[in-house]
């Protein structure tokens, strides 16, 4: 494999740019593909990014193309970087199960590393973010490796809170919009978590946020982290979950802004409405110094 970046395309916005890539990645074993949004400063030097992990059935494009970031990360000097939700192409479709389901498979990789065949082989996005594609943008593009946070929304919630747990001071700030707050107390997180990590529900743990949360000494973020929630969301009740995190942040001493919004459902409306509030709240830790 190379670790060379193939431009799909790119595109001038709001006086930076938006480029869509591709690689061939060695943990995956496959090209992966990702996006990155880099703002007029960083013409001039390394910025600060904020690594998004996109919902269920989406891929890299879509958090580009329907929140209505750019123009915010433009003025505030932040780059935006969002990956594919799951490998893709004929060597995962032949996967029997792969496309059965919306909520597994294809686009729905959670954020982990398979542990159970036939998902083992591929399905290793928690290493293919963490160790490869991060490592990798701020080698080849102007991002300030020291100044990453992470957010993210549903699936991609419970992979941004995953992923800082899991990984002590990789991510400088840390928010998510209506998060998967347990998966081993949910359906969604029942199926992903049996299937990509087998039958011994122990394990799942590692990759439940309220349960990491929970096994915290102390905060691992003491300047807060931020979520928003849609009251209207039709997944909360039986999804999401987020008293669950809000309960265990209480007890770690974690600093937690969980906004609760009337009216609100679980799409991209929701996080037009709220994303700005996000990427200054990472604006604001990633450049304290």
């Amino acid at each position: 494999m190379t670790d060379s970046l193939k431009t799909l395309s790119e595109h001038r916005c709001f006086g930076g740019t938006l480029r869509f890539l591709e690689h061939e990645s060695r943990e995956i074993g496959l090209p992966m593909r990702f996006s990155v949004f880099l703002p007029p400063q960083a013409a001039h030097g390394p910025v600060p990014a904020v690594l998004y992990l996109a919902g269920l059935t989406c891929n890299e494009e879509t958090f580009m193309v329907k929140a209505g970031a750019q123009r915010l990360a433009a003025e505030l000097g932040l780059a935006l970087i969002a990956p594919d939700t799951s490998p893709r192409g004929p060597a995962v479709e032949e996967i029997e199960g792969a496309t059965a389901s919306w909520d597994f498979g294809i686009g729905a990789g959670f954020y982990l590393d398979a542990t159970a065949s036939p998902w083992a082989a591929h399905w290793r996005m928690e290493s293919w973010i963490v160790q490869e594609l991060l490592p990798l943008i701020a080698q080849q593009l102007p991002i300030d490796a020291e100044r990453i946070g992470i957010f993210g929304h549903s699936m991609g919630g419970h992979g941004a809170l995953t992923l800082a747990l899991r990984h002590p001071g990789r991510f400088k700030s840390l928010s998510a919009l209506a998060p998967i707050c347990a998966p081993t107390q949910c359906p969604w997180g029942e199926k992903a978590f049996g299937g990509y990590l087998g039958a011994d529900r122990a394990g799942w743990l590692s990759h439940d946020a309220s349960a990491l949360m929970q096994a915290q000494a102390s905060a691992p973020y003491p300047q807060g982290i931020l979520i928003d929630q849609g009251l209207g969301d039709k997944f909360l009740a039986e999804q999401l979950h987020p008293q669950l995190f809000e309960a265990a942040c209480a007890a770690a001493g974690q600093p937690l802004t969980l906004r609760r919004h009337a009216g609100y459902d679980h799409g991209y409306y929701f996080i037009q409405s709220f994303v700005a509030d996000h990427l200054a709240h990472h604006r604001e830790r990633l450049n304290a110094r």
